[in-house]
Parts: structure tokens; sequence; C-alpha cells
């Protein structure tokens, strides 16, 4: 692990953070600290893993109060033992008879993960992990079944032998040691007897490594390590997949603090993958990047990073989409000549909606990117999908509207399905999928063919094409466990035979499907299950209604569904079931409750818990859906025809979220300097406003600090009683923050001392 000190002055400055930002989290606090200490790993992302180790180390020897660890409960599966008692059946003959040998690669959170480390745990002396640092895992294939699994993962940090043999020094070996990869675990399964397996896996392994490791890390290693215990194990695969013995260990591990070397020797054991190795390994080490591992340009701003890819035919195009992303931006609540600015960019804005090269998708298409690399940096993200209606009565001239209501006459506009992307923390990382279409006019009142007419020619393939969409996510980010996330309208039969095991599902019931189970249906079997016990859960305001804590009585189990009348064809479909119910309130408040559906495993009370806590989070599409119409006036577009205002909506689907994506960011990362998300002239002429005082401060201020100021121009008033700004003062604040530096912008032209004490605005996410 990378060595880092953390001074004293910085564990002074982390105390006082934790003490004026008690909401921060552990997550955002690491991140904090890793951008004080610039601690970053050879990809350029902050380490705040090793940070969060660090960080606990020092709230252990009571240096540092720590936050409260938000419960965080991974779901364990018993798959392994399971695949055993399967499959455990002697395999034996010679390498040619059981068929090719296949390595099938595991990814975080899957069912082969699962059964990754079912194997391990079950079989392998040292179980299933943790491993440490970057890793790889394999499972091991044949004709004849599983035969065992192989994972390769970070190197030992300090090792005498093996640092000998290479001959670099403790400089070289910090700045490569990345390039040296572990061998960390090794399982042919007890049962399977075929002569020269064993080495066979290593070498197909050390071939196919290089290849893989450089498509996930954006590097290739170039030496491979293992230790094998003396007295356990001969090492006589090893040696016949041309591995060679350099030394051994002197019976410490990672933990061994004190010298107490307690643990048994291993020997140690390299396979170079490179022939010029040495000379690799003492080299001067460059920055390694991750993706992509071409050189670009770094983006100006973030309307370079969400659109700057668009590709559009016309590098003009492209251009225009940047300075109306940007006018939008800066005057959310304005009409387009308002936003533009002038007679020429408005008409130069129309222009740009009517092309026939723009259209929604194009223009999206480079932010669907953007997102994919923040949820990269993620192990669970959630996929939250949500339709609403855009109401454009009052522009009937717009051609290819459709109706949106129950009255033919009156409800006119478009329909949008978003699918937005949100950590564990709930913030929102963007968009992954957006659909937006125009009812046909004379489809008006033909719903009673719904039954009859096949899902996709029904408006139900929305939730079916959002998991499609969240499926090719997980490819471009295969070590991250994605889940989609939808409310009632989502329990479409359809959809639970959609994930194919890369996407996961939760969602909330809403029909009383049949049941393989003696209650017959599924309210009435749930009702038949024990209270597994109490969960609190935050219920947010909603309208006039404030927010309480609900205590919810949660009951789960495992659940065979049948396919609904019409639909025999199909095969019956096994899922969780979490029922989560309110037990008592206060008069005038409903009593609320959840019939979840899920295929992740719920096999214990915290797993239940874990489900209804994600579910809660779906809360968020619909305050996104809240600032898209009231803080971006989406439905006040006047545009010729619904082409166009989709052209538009997809600038505004954009700037909503950057709006609700500062407001989350604001919580999670206060302390953070505003320059992640504000240029030098925005804060700055910000500040010049709030103090009265045209020089800029000597100290950058923070993120929260410049939030806070941005909403008191929009009416945030920052009492003890009003919480942290929401987005509608933000976004009025925004406004006017563009006005106040246009201003800033003219002073700094006459007076140049103004422009004392400029620091970086590189942009962060966002």
């Amino acid at each position: 692990m990378e060595q880092i000190r953390i001074t004293e002055d910085v564990v002074e400055r982390i105390s006082e953070f934790i003490k004026d930002t008690p909401e921060v989290t552990r997550y955002g606090l690491s991140r904090q600290v890793c951008e004080w200490i610039e601690w970053k790993g050879v990809d350029g992302r902050p380490k705040d893993m090793s940070c969060r180790a660090a960080l606990l180390k020092l709230h252990r020897q009571g240096k540092i109060q720590l936050p409260e660890a938000r419960p965080f409960y991974i779901p364990k599966s018993d798959r392994g033992k399971q695949l055993c008692a399967e499959t455990k059946q002697e395999i034996k003959g010679a390498l040619a008879e059981i068929g090719p040998i296949e390595l099938v690669e595991v990814t975080g959170g899957s069912e082969l993960s699962r059964q990754w480390d079912g194997l391990m745990q079950e079989h392998h002396y040292l179980g299933s992990g943790p491993l440490c640092g970057a890793q790889i895992r394999y499972l091991i294939k044949s004709k004849a079944g599983w035969l065992g699994g192989i994972s390769f993962s970070g190197a030992s940090w300090k090792l005498k032998d093996r640092d000998e043999w290479i001959g670099w020094s403790d400089e070289e070996r910090e700045g490569n040691l990345q390039k040296v990869v572990c061998n960390s675990r090794f399982l042919i399964l007890p049962w399977v007897k075929v002569p020269h397996l064993a080495s066979h896996v290593l070498g197909q392994s050390a071939r196919r490594l290089p290849a893989d490791w450089k498509r996930r890390y954006g590097y290739e290693p170039v030496l491979l390590e293992t230790f094998l215990e003396e007295g356990r194990f001969k090492g006589t695969s090893y040696r016949a997949a041309n591995w060679q013995k350099i030394g051994r260990t002197q019976g410490r591990g990672r933990q061994d603090r004190n010298h107490t070397e307690e643990l048994s020797l291993k020997g140690i054991y390299v396979y170079p993958l490179k022939k010029r190795f040495r000379e690799e390994l003492s080299a001067k080490s460059e920055p390694i990047q991750r993706r992509p591992t071409q050189p670009v340009v770094e983006p100006m701003d973030w309307a370079e990073e969400e659109f700057g890819g668009v590709e559009l035919g016309d590098d003009r195009l492209k251009q225009r989409l940047l300075t109306l992303a940007r006018d939008f931006s800066a005057r959310p609540v304005a009409n387009i000549p308002q936003a533009c600015g002038s007679r020429a960019g408005t008409k130069a804005a129309y222009r740009f909606f009517e092309n026939p090269e723009t259209n929604m998708q194009k223009i999206l298409k480079p932010h669907y990117e953007a997102t994919t690399r923040r949820i990269r940096q993620h192990p669970i993200v959630l996929a939250v999908q949500d339709t609403t209606a855009l109401d454009y009565s009052a522009h009937p001239a717009t051609e290819g509207l459709g109706h949106i209501g129950t009255s033919k006459e009156n409800s006119w506009g478009l329909l949008l399905h978003g699918t937005m992307a949100y950590n564990l923390e709930g913030t929102p990382l963007g968009l992954m999928d957006v659909q937006c279409w125009a009812r046909d006019r004379e489809d008006y009142g033909k719903k009673a063919r719904a039954k009859k007419t096949p899902i996709e020619r029904k408006e139900s393939m929305k939730w079916l094409k959002s998991v499609r969409a969240a499926q090719e996510v997980s490819k471009e980010a295969p070590d991250v466990k994605i889940i989609s996330v939808g409310d009632r309208e989502a329990d479409i039969y359809e959809l639970f035979s959609e994930t194919g095991g890369k996407v996961d599902l939760l969602v909330r019931a809403k029909y009383n499907r049949a049941v393989e189970a003696e209650a017959g249906h599924l309210w009435q079997h749930m009702e038949a299950q024990p209270a597994a016990g109490i969960q609190e859960v935050q219920i947010p305001r909603r309208g006039n209604r404030p927010g309480r804590t609900a205590d919810m009585e949660v009951r789960y189990s495992k659940v065979t569904i049948k396919p609904p009348q019409g639909k025999a064809h199909m095969a019956t479909i096994e899922l969780y079931a979490v029922w989560s119910k309110e037990k008592e309130t206060v008069p005038g408040n409903t009593p609320l409750q959840w019939m979840l559906l899920t295929t992740l495993p719920v096999e214990s009370f915290e797993e239940a818990c874990e489900k209804v806590r994600w579910y809660v989070l779906r809360w968020g599409i619909e305050v996104y859906h809240r600032t898209l119409k009231s803080g971006c006036k989406i439905e006040n577009r006047q545009l010729a025809t619904a082409n166009s205002l989709e052209s538009c909506l997809a600038i505004d689907l954009v700037v909503a979220w950057r709006i609700y994506h500062l407001m989350k960011l604001g919580r999670e990362i206060p302390g953070a300097p505003c320059t992640v998300y504000f240029q030098d002239e925005e804060w700055k002429a910000l500040v010049a406003y709030v103090t009265r005082n045209p020089y800029p401060p000597k100290q950058t201020p923070t993120l929260n600090e410049v939030i806070r100021m941005v909403a008191t121009l929009g009416g945030f008033q920052g009492r003890k009683s009003d919480g942290n700004p929401g987005t509608q003062t933000l976004w009025l604040g925004i406004q006017r923050l563009d006005d106040i530096t246009e201003i800033w912008k003219v002073m700094v032209s006459a007076v140049p001392q103004l422009r004392r004490n400029t620091v970086s605005s590189r942009r962060g996410c966002g």
C-alpha cells in the first residue's frame, strides 16, 4: 500500500472539519482528505479506500472522532456450497479428454462472483478474501463443469528477497509496484483429478492476464508473484508452468506491526511477463491513465465534459451546443431569447434545434458516457427510472404533440421516461437513458386493447429499454453492481425475465400475483411470514406534508411467482419479496407500506432493510423532475415541432442534473474547494458581492460556503431550522450569479489588481 504520512496539522484540520460539518459521511471525509494531501492512485483518482483505512486507524488511536458509520451490508450467498453440491462428482481423465479449459472472468456483485466466493470459502484454506488493491478473478470451466478458480491482486508492499532479486531502489519500487501482480488465490476443486491441469491453467492465465488487466486498469503488469506455504505445498505445478522460486518470506503478514513473526514461512515464486521486466520495474515511473488509454484533452469546463464528445457532423454545431449549454445553465429559468442574450444568439439557437442533424439521443450520448465514467467510481449504483408528463397545452401550434391525460382536447405534450444513476449516498451521477415520445392522437381511448397487444408495442416497453441500457453500462463498468429501481408501474412480468444476471431489479409490487405457496397469492403469503424487526425510515417532505420518521415492520421471503393469465407460456420466476409496513402513524397521515420484489438475495433482516433503504432513494428522481419543470421551466419552451423540443430538452435535462448534483455534492463533500464546481470568476464575483469587498480572499472558499452564498441569492435565509439549501433556491441563485459575474468581469478589466490570488479553475465532475 502507498505510504502517505498524515501530519499533525492534517489531523487537527480533520478534527475541525468533522466538528464544523457533522453531516459529513466517512466516504465524503476520505475524499476531502485525499484532496487536501493530494493522495491519488496511479490512475489519478483519489485513493479513498486507503484513506479510509488510515482515518480508521487514527480513530482507534483516539486522535480523531469519525462520524458514525452508515450501515452497509454486502449480500452473502451459499451459492458456492450449492454449486459444490450440484456438481460434486469426480472429474478425471487426461487434460484433452475434459475439453478446452476456459477462464471465465468474474465481475463484482454478479452471480459468478457469489459462486467464486463460495468455492473459495468452502475449499481454499485462506477463504475468499478480502483481496488487496486492483484485482481480477476467474472461474475455471470445461465441458465437464466447474473446475476451480484463480485470482490476481495487488502485490506485497515490501518483500526483501523479491526486491533484492529485482534490484530496484525504494523509490523505484514505490513508483512501479503496481506493475507487479500477485496470484493471490488458486484452487482446483478436490474432486477434479486431471493431470497437468494446474500448470495448464497457470500458463493460460499468465497469457491472458495482461490484456484483461490493461482493459480494466489501463496498463499491463510485467511480473507475477505468489506465495506457497512450505510444508503444505511443494510448488510442483508452479515449477511446471515455469515459475521460479527466488526466496522465502520472514513469517510476517501485512498486519504484523510488532514484528512477532507468528506466521508460517512461505516460498516466493515469480513469473516474468516480459523479457525486459527489470528495466521496466527500475525505470522512472510515469502517471498511468486508466480510461481512456489514449491521451485526451482535459475538458475546459462542465459543458465540455458533458457534451464535448458530441458527434453532429459539423464542428460549428458542436460549438453552438456548448454555447447553449453554458447559456441555459447560467439562466436556468429564462426563456430561450433571455438565455441567449442577443438576437443573433437566439436565431442561432432556433436554427440549431431545427437542424436535422440534431436530436435528443445524439446530444445526450456524450453525457451518457460521462455518467458511465462516474459510475465506475462506485461499487454499487442504483439505476432509478420513472416517467413524467411534459405539458405543452399552452402552445397548441407545436407540431407532433400527443395527449398526456384523460382529456383528449385539453392536455397535450410529451412523455419523458428517464433513468438516473445514484450512488448509495443519494448523489445523482447522471442520466443513463432517456426516452421521449408523443402518443399517437389516433390511439386515444384504445386502452381496452392493451391485454392483447404484445409488450413490444406498449408504452410498458420503456421499463425494459431502461434495463437494457443499464446492461450496456454494466459492460463498460464490469466491477460495478447496477440495480434497476422502479415504482409500482414497473411491476411487469416480462421485466423480471430481462436481467440475465447483468443487472438486478428492485421494484415495488402493484399486483397481488399468484405464487407457488400455501397462501396462493403474494400479499397473503407475506402476511403469513413472521415479522423480522422494526426499521426506522426517514420520509422526506412532500408538498405541504413535513418530513417524518416512520417505524416500518419488515417481513421477507423467497417467492416463486406464476405468470399471469394470458401468459401461461412464460416460465415461473424466483424472486425475493420484502414487505415494509408502517405499524402506527399520527392522525392525518396514511400509513406507508411497500411490497418490494427483487432479484437480489434477501436472507436476513439486515438484507431486507438494505433493500428498503435503496428503494427510499428512488424519491430522488422525483426531486429531479421537479427541478426540470420548475427550475429549468422546460414546459415554457416554445418551438415549432416536437423534434425541436426534444433537442432543446436534451440540454435542459443535463442542466437540471447539474443543479441537482450541486445540491447533493455540497452535502457529500462540503469542505472541498469550491473550484471543483465553480470557475474563478464566478466564486470571486460572488464573494465580492456578499462581503462587499472587491478583493478576493487569500483562502479559496469551500464548496459548502459558496453553495450557501449562491442559495442566499435565491432566497435561502440560512437559519438553523432551514437545513441545507434545496434545488429551488440554488437555481434562482445561479441565475443571479451569472449577472453578478458579468459585472465582475467588467470590474477586473478596469482594475487588474482584482486578479490577485487566482487559483486553478479546473472543474470536477458536474
